[in-house]
């Protein structure tokens, strides 16, 4: 006998639907029926996030620009698999740098999640609020089997909410931090491992949820208490010119200023500017992976990469 413990909640039903391979025409669908429906959570979930350019259509023309062009409200949900795993230019990459260069004006939510209780929330949060706006969220599959991605049971429940803004899980006292490395998805899993290895006591690293709405001001706060802090540095996965790099940017020196840390500019530590995504060879993923690890936390400079 099946059974599906979600449609067992009241006033709840769920269904999933195996849908033709056509990125094109199954988010145009998907994208209907959360205007006609705004009451149900509608996620589209891509193969791999590479493949979302498929439906590119969609996306430049209706998910993104369709509130200002037609104030029509949406709030369909994209799970874009998302990560840099040693599968190739075809399988790492679900351009994150295209839909946050469509973000103006609070029209779409563009998040990077890296705990299952703050995927929850952030799925819980598009059906309470009173509006509707698309959602795209970063989905790493490694991060499915990652013995560090897990929340308690505490964490789904009580006053626990959203955070567009996730800590460090190695609590450091603020006035300690000289070093601050952002960064947004599952890369921060490897900077904490690779930091407790070299026991750092001055490094912290914050990963940033919610890339737009950008969290400037819980930013701002967060540096601010960081008084003998001399350097901010972003770290990414993705090529130079790919990923968040040059979105965050400026965003980053503005909550830096309105901390009171005039003229402290971010740093980059990632891949360089690339015309793929990704290389084909899981060896040299590796090293480059395990070098913008280090240059991120200081281990060895540029100069040797």
């Amino acid at each position: 006998r099946k059974y599906i413990p979600l449609t067992t909640l009241p006033h709840g039903k769920f269904e999933v639907y195996d849908s033709p391979l056509s990125e094109y025409g199954v988010l145009g669908f998907e994208y209907g029926f959360a205007m006609a429906d705004p009451k149900s959570l509608v996620m589209w979930e891509a193969q791999f996030g590479d493949f979302a350019n498929g439906a590119q259509i969609m996306i430049d023309q209706f998910i993104a620009a369709g509130e200002v062009k037609w104030l029509r409200a949406n709030g369909l949900v994209l799970l874009l698999p998302h990560g840099y795993e040693g599968q190739g230019p075809e399988h790492s990459s679900a351009r994150l740098e295209r839909f946050l260069q469509l973000c103006a004006n609070d029209n779409i939510q563009v998040c990077n999640i890296t705990t299952p209780a703050n995927y929850f929330h952030v799925l819980r949060r598009q059906m309470l609020r009173p509006f509707r706006k698309p959602m795209v969220i970063m989905t790493p599959k490694s991060l499915l089997r990652h013995p560090l991605a897990k929340s308690s049971a505490e964490e789904f429940m009580g006053d626990h909410h959203f955070m567009r803004i996730k800590s460090d899980m190695t609590e450091i006292d603020d006035k300690k931090i000289k070093r601050l490395v952002l960064c947004s998805g599952k890369v921060a899993y490897d900077l904490m491992q690779r930091r407790d290895e070299a026991e750092l006591k001055d490094v912290s690293i914050v990963r940033i949820e919610q890339l737009y709405p950008f969290p400037g001001e819980p930013l701002a706060v967060r540096l601010e208490r960081m008084t003998n802090l001399e350097e901010i540095v972003w770290c990414q996965e993705e090529p130079k010119n790919n990923g968040a790099w040059f979105f965050v940017d400026r965003l980053i020196e503005e909550a830096a200023t309105n901390a009171g840390k005039d003229g402290m500019r971010p740093t980059y530590a990632g891949r360089e500017v690339a015309a793929s995504p990704a290389t084909g060879f899981a060896s040299r993923h590796q090293v480059q992976q395990e070098a913008l690890v280090n240059i991120a936390l200081g281990l060895n400079s540029p100069d040797k990469n």
